[in-house]
């Protein structure tokens, strides 16, 4: 008797074909809700109703003001293409948006072009679900390298090839009230803010200040925005001359724990020494400064149109350069233009998204109105983008802009942000020491590096 073969066990389905059934599930299931009149935009976008040729799907994160100015864009691209159907979706910012996005991309119903952020791109290509960029693809439609501004862009690469078209810019600066600059002495003769540059001229600027407004001479977010205390240590510590937190897509922690304290004694400075008050969520900060109880506030460029809705007399300046021995750095991220993977090249609509990309670009006027630096130079360097005040005075802020390390937990919105950020705020609140703040920031990013990634 002949023994008998025994038959192979079958391969161990991967995550991803384990996400993509799980998907089809859900997208049957999202059917038949639309099926029964219940349907939400997002079913809808999961199950992507009859293909047509001319429908063109897109997604994207933007509410308030952003929100306001790109439906001006997408009304602009329609004007123009009135042959196309343009369908918008607008979900939640965050981690919910990118969940959906990735999910809807494994299920085989992805939107034709969405938006990223830059921080979240190495991430999203390195899982297959972006569509690889031709350059001469792109160059049909105008999109080439000497149109874009060069850090976006080159973050706009994985593997050597364009998977995103940047839209611009938006770095991590310095708002300051004019009225209270001009009374503590600190603008020229040309009515602009003088060098508040270096570790001791930065605090003697906000203590000038606080004699003013005899409050506070700087605000910040620190409570319920770890995020915002991120984007201040990731910039001083990249000042200092720190260079990555993680490596191997964040499988590796290599942050320099010297360079950390250093970054975190200043951070703990500007709090000890009573300039900036450490317990402020993010819209007490910027009420603190549009009611004149702090001169300065630290903050993100999207910030402009909330401040100037106070009617208060304001400008903006890139983040102060602190520690002078390193390249100019300041926080900042990119929002990016992608065409999310799709299961074939009819769904695709390669060269409908990159003309409607296009568009966008070409808007890109209007969509620095709402404070960011526009990628697009022709609009950058227009007569137009530089009258355009104060958003122009910080565009050189775009040129030190330091993107968020690349981890599947980190990038905008991320885990990494909040776990960073806490012990960013328990040393600027005076709860741990900058010593002991670096210990514990290599500690949880050792943790999130452990764990392995979803997709």
């Amino acid at each position: 008797m002949r023994d008998r073969i025994p038959t192979p066990s079958p391969p161990a389905p991967s995550r991803r074909r384990v996400l993509r059934g799980g998907i089809a599930l859900g997208a049957a299931g999202a059917a038949a809700l639309t099926a029964s009149g219940c349907g939400s935009t997002l079913a809808q976008g999961f199950t992507g109703g009859a293909p047509s040729p001319s429908r063109l799907n897109f997604w994207n994160p933007f509410t308030g003001g952003d929100g306001e100015r790109m439906l001006a864009m997408q009304d602009a691209y329609r004007a123009a293409h009135r042959s196309t159907e343009l369908k918008s979706a607008t979900f939640l910012w965050g981690n919910p948006y990118y969940t959906k996005l990735t999910l809807s991309t494994l299920g085989d119903r992805p939107p034709q072009v969405a938006v990223v952020h830059l921080s979240k791109l190495p991430t999203l290509a390195e899982a297959g679900l972006l569509t690889e960029l031709r350059t001469d693809d792109l160059a049909r439609h105008g999109l080439t390298e000497d149109k874009f501004d060069a850090r976006p862009w080159r973050k706009s690469q994985f593997g050597g090839a364009p998977h995103a078209v940047p839209l611009d810019t938006h770095p991590f600066v310095l708002f300051f009230r004019t009225d209270i600059a001009e009374k503590a002495g600190l603008l020229d003769g040309q009515g602009q803010l003088v060098d508040v540059d270096g570790p001791d001229a930065f605090i003697d600027a906000l203590r000038a200040a606080k004699e003013v407004t005899g409050a506070w001479g700087g605000s910040i977010a620190s409570v319920k925005e770890a995020s915002m205390q991120f984007r201040l240590f990731w910039s001083l510590y990249r000042q200092v001359g720190g260079g990555d937190l993680v490596a191997d897509q964040g499988k590796r922690v290599v942050v320099d724990t010297a360079a950390a304290a250093e970054a975190l004694a200043y951070i703990r400075r500007l709090s000890q020494e009573k300039v900036i008050p450490a317990n402020t969520d993010g819209k007490g900060a910027i009420t603190l400064l549009t009611t004149g109880k702090a001169g300065f506030l630290m903050d993100g460029v999207w910030q402009a149109l909330a401040v100037r809705s106070a009617k208060v007399k304001f400008d903006m300046r890139p983040l102060p350069r602190i520690f002078k021995d390193a390249p100019y750095a300041c926080a900042a991220d990119s929002h990016a233009l992608v065409l999310p993977k799709a299961p074939d090249e009819k769904a695709q609509r390669l060269d409908l998204s990159l003309g409607f990309i296009a568009s966008m670009l070409h808007s890109s006027k209007l969509w620095a109105e709402g404070g960011h630096v526009p990628a697009w130079l022709p609009t950058q360097r227009s007569r137009a983008y530089k009258e355009l005040v104060p958003q122009s005075h910080y565009a050189t802020a775009a040129d030190g802009a330091v993107y968020d390390p690349a981890a599947w937990y980190g990038g905008a919105g991320s885990t990494m942000q909040n776990v960073v950020g806490d012990a960013v705020t328990s040393v600027f609140t005076g709860e741990t020491s900058p010593t002991a703040g670096a210990a514990r920031l290599r500690r949880d990013l050792r943790t999130l590096a452990s764990r392995p990634a979803p997709v």
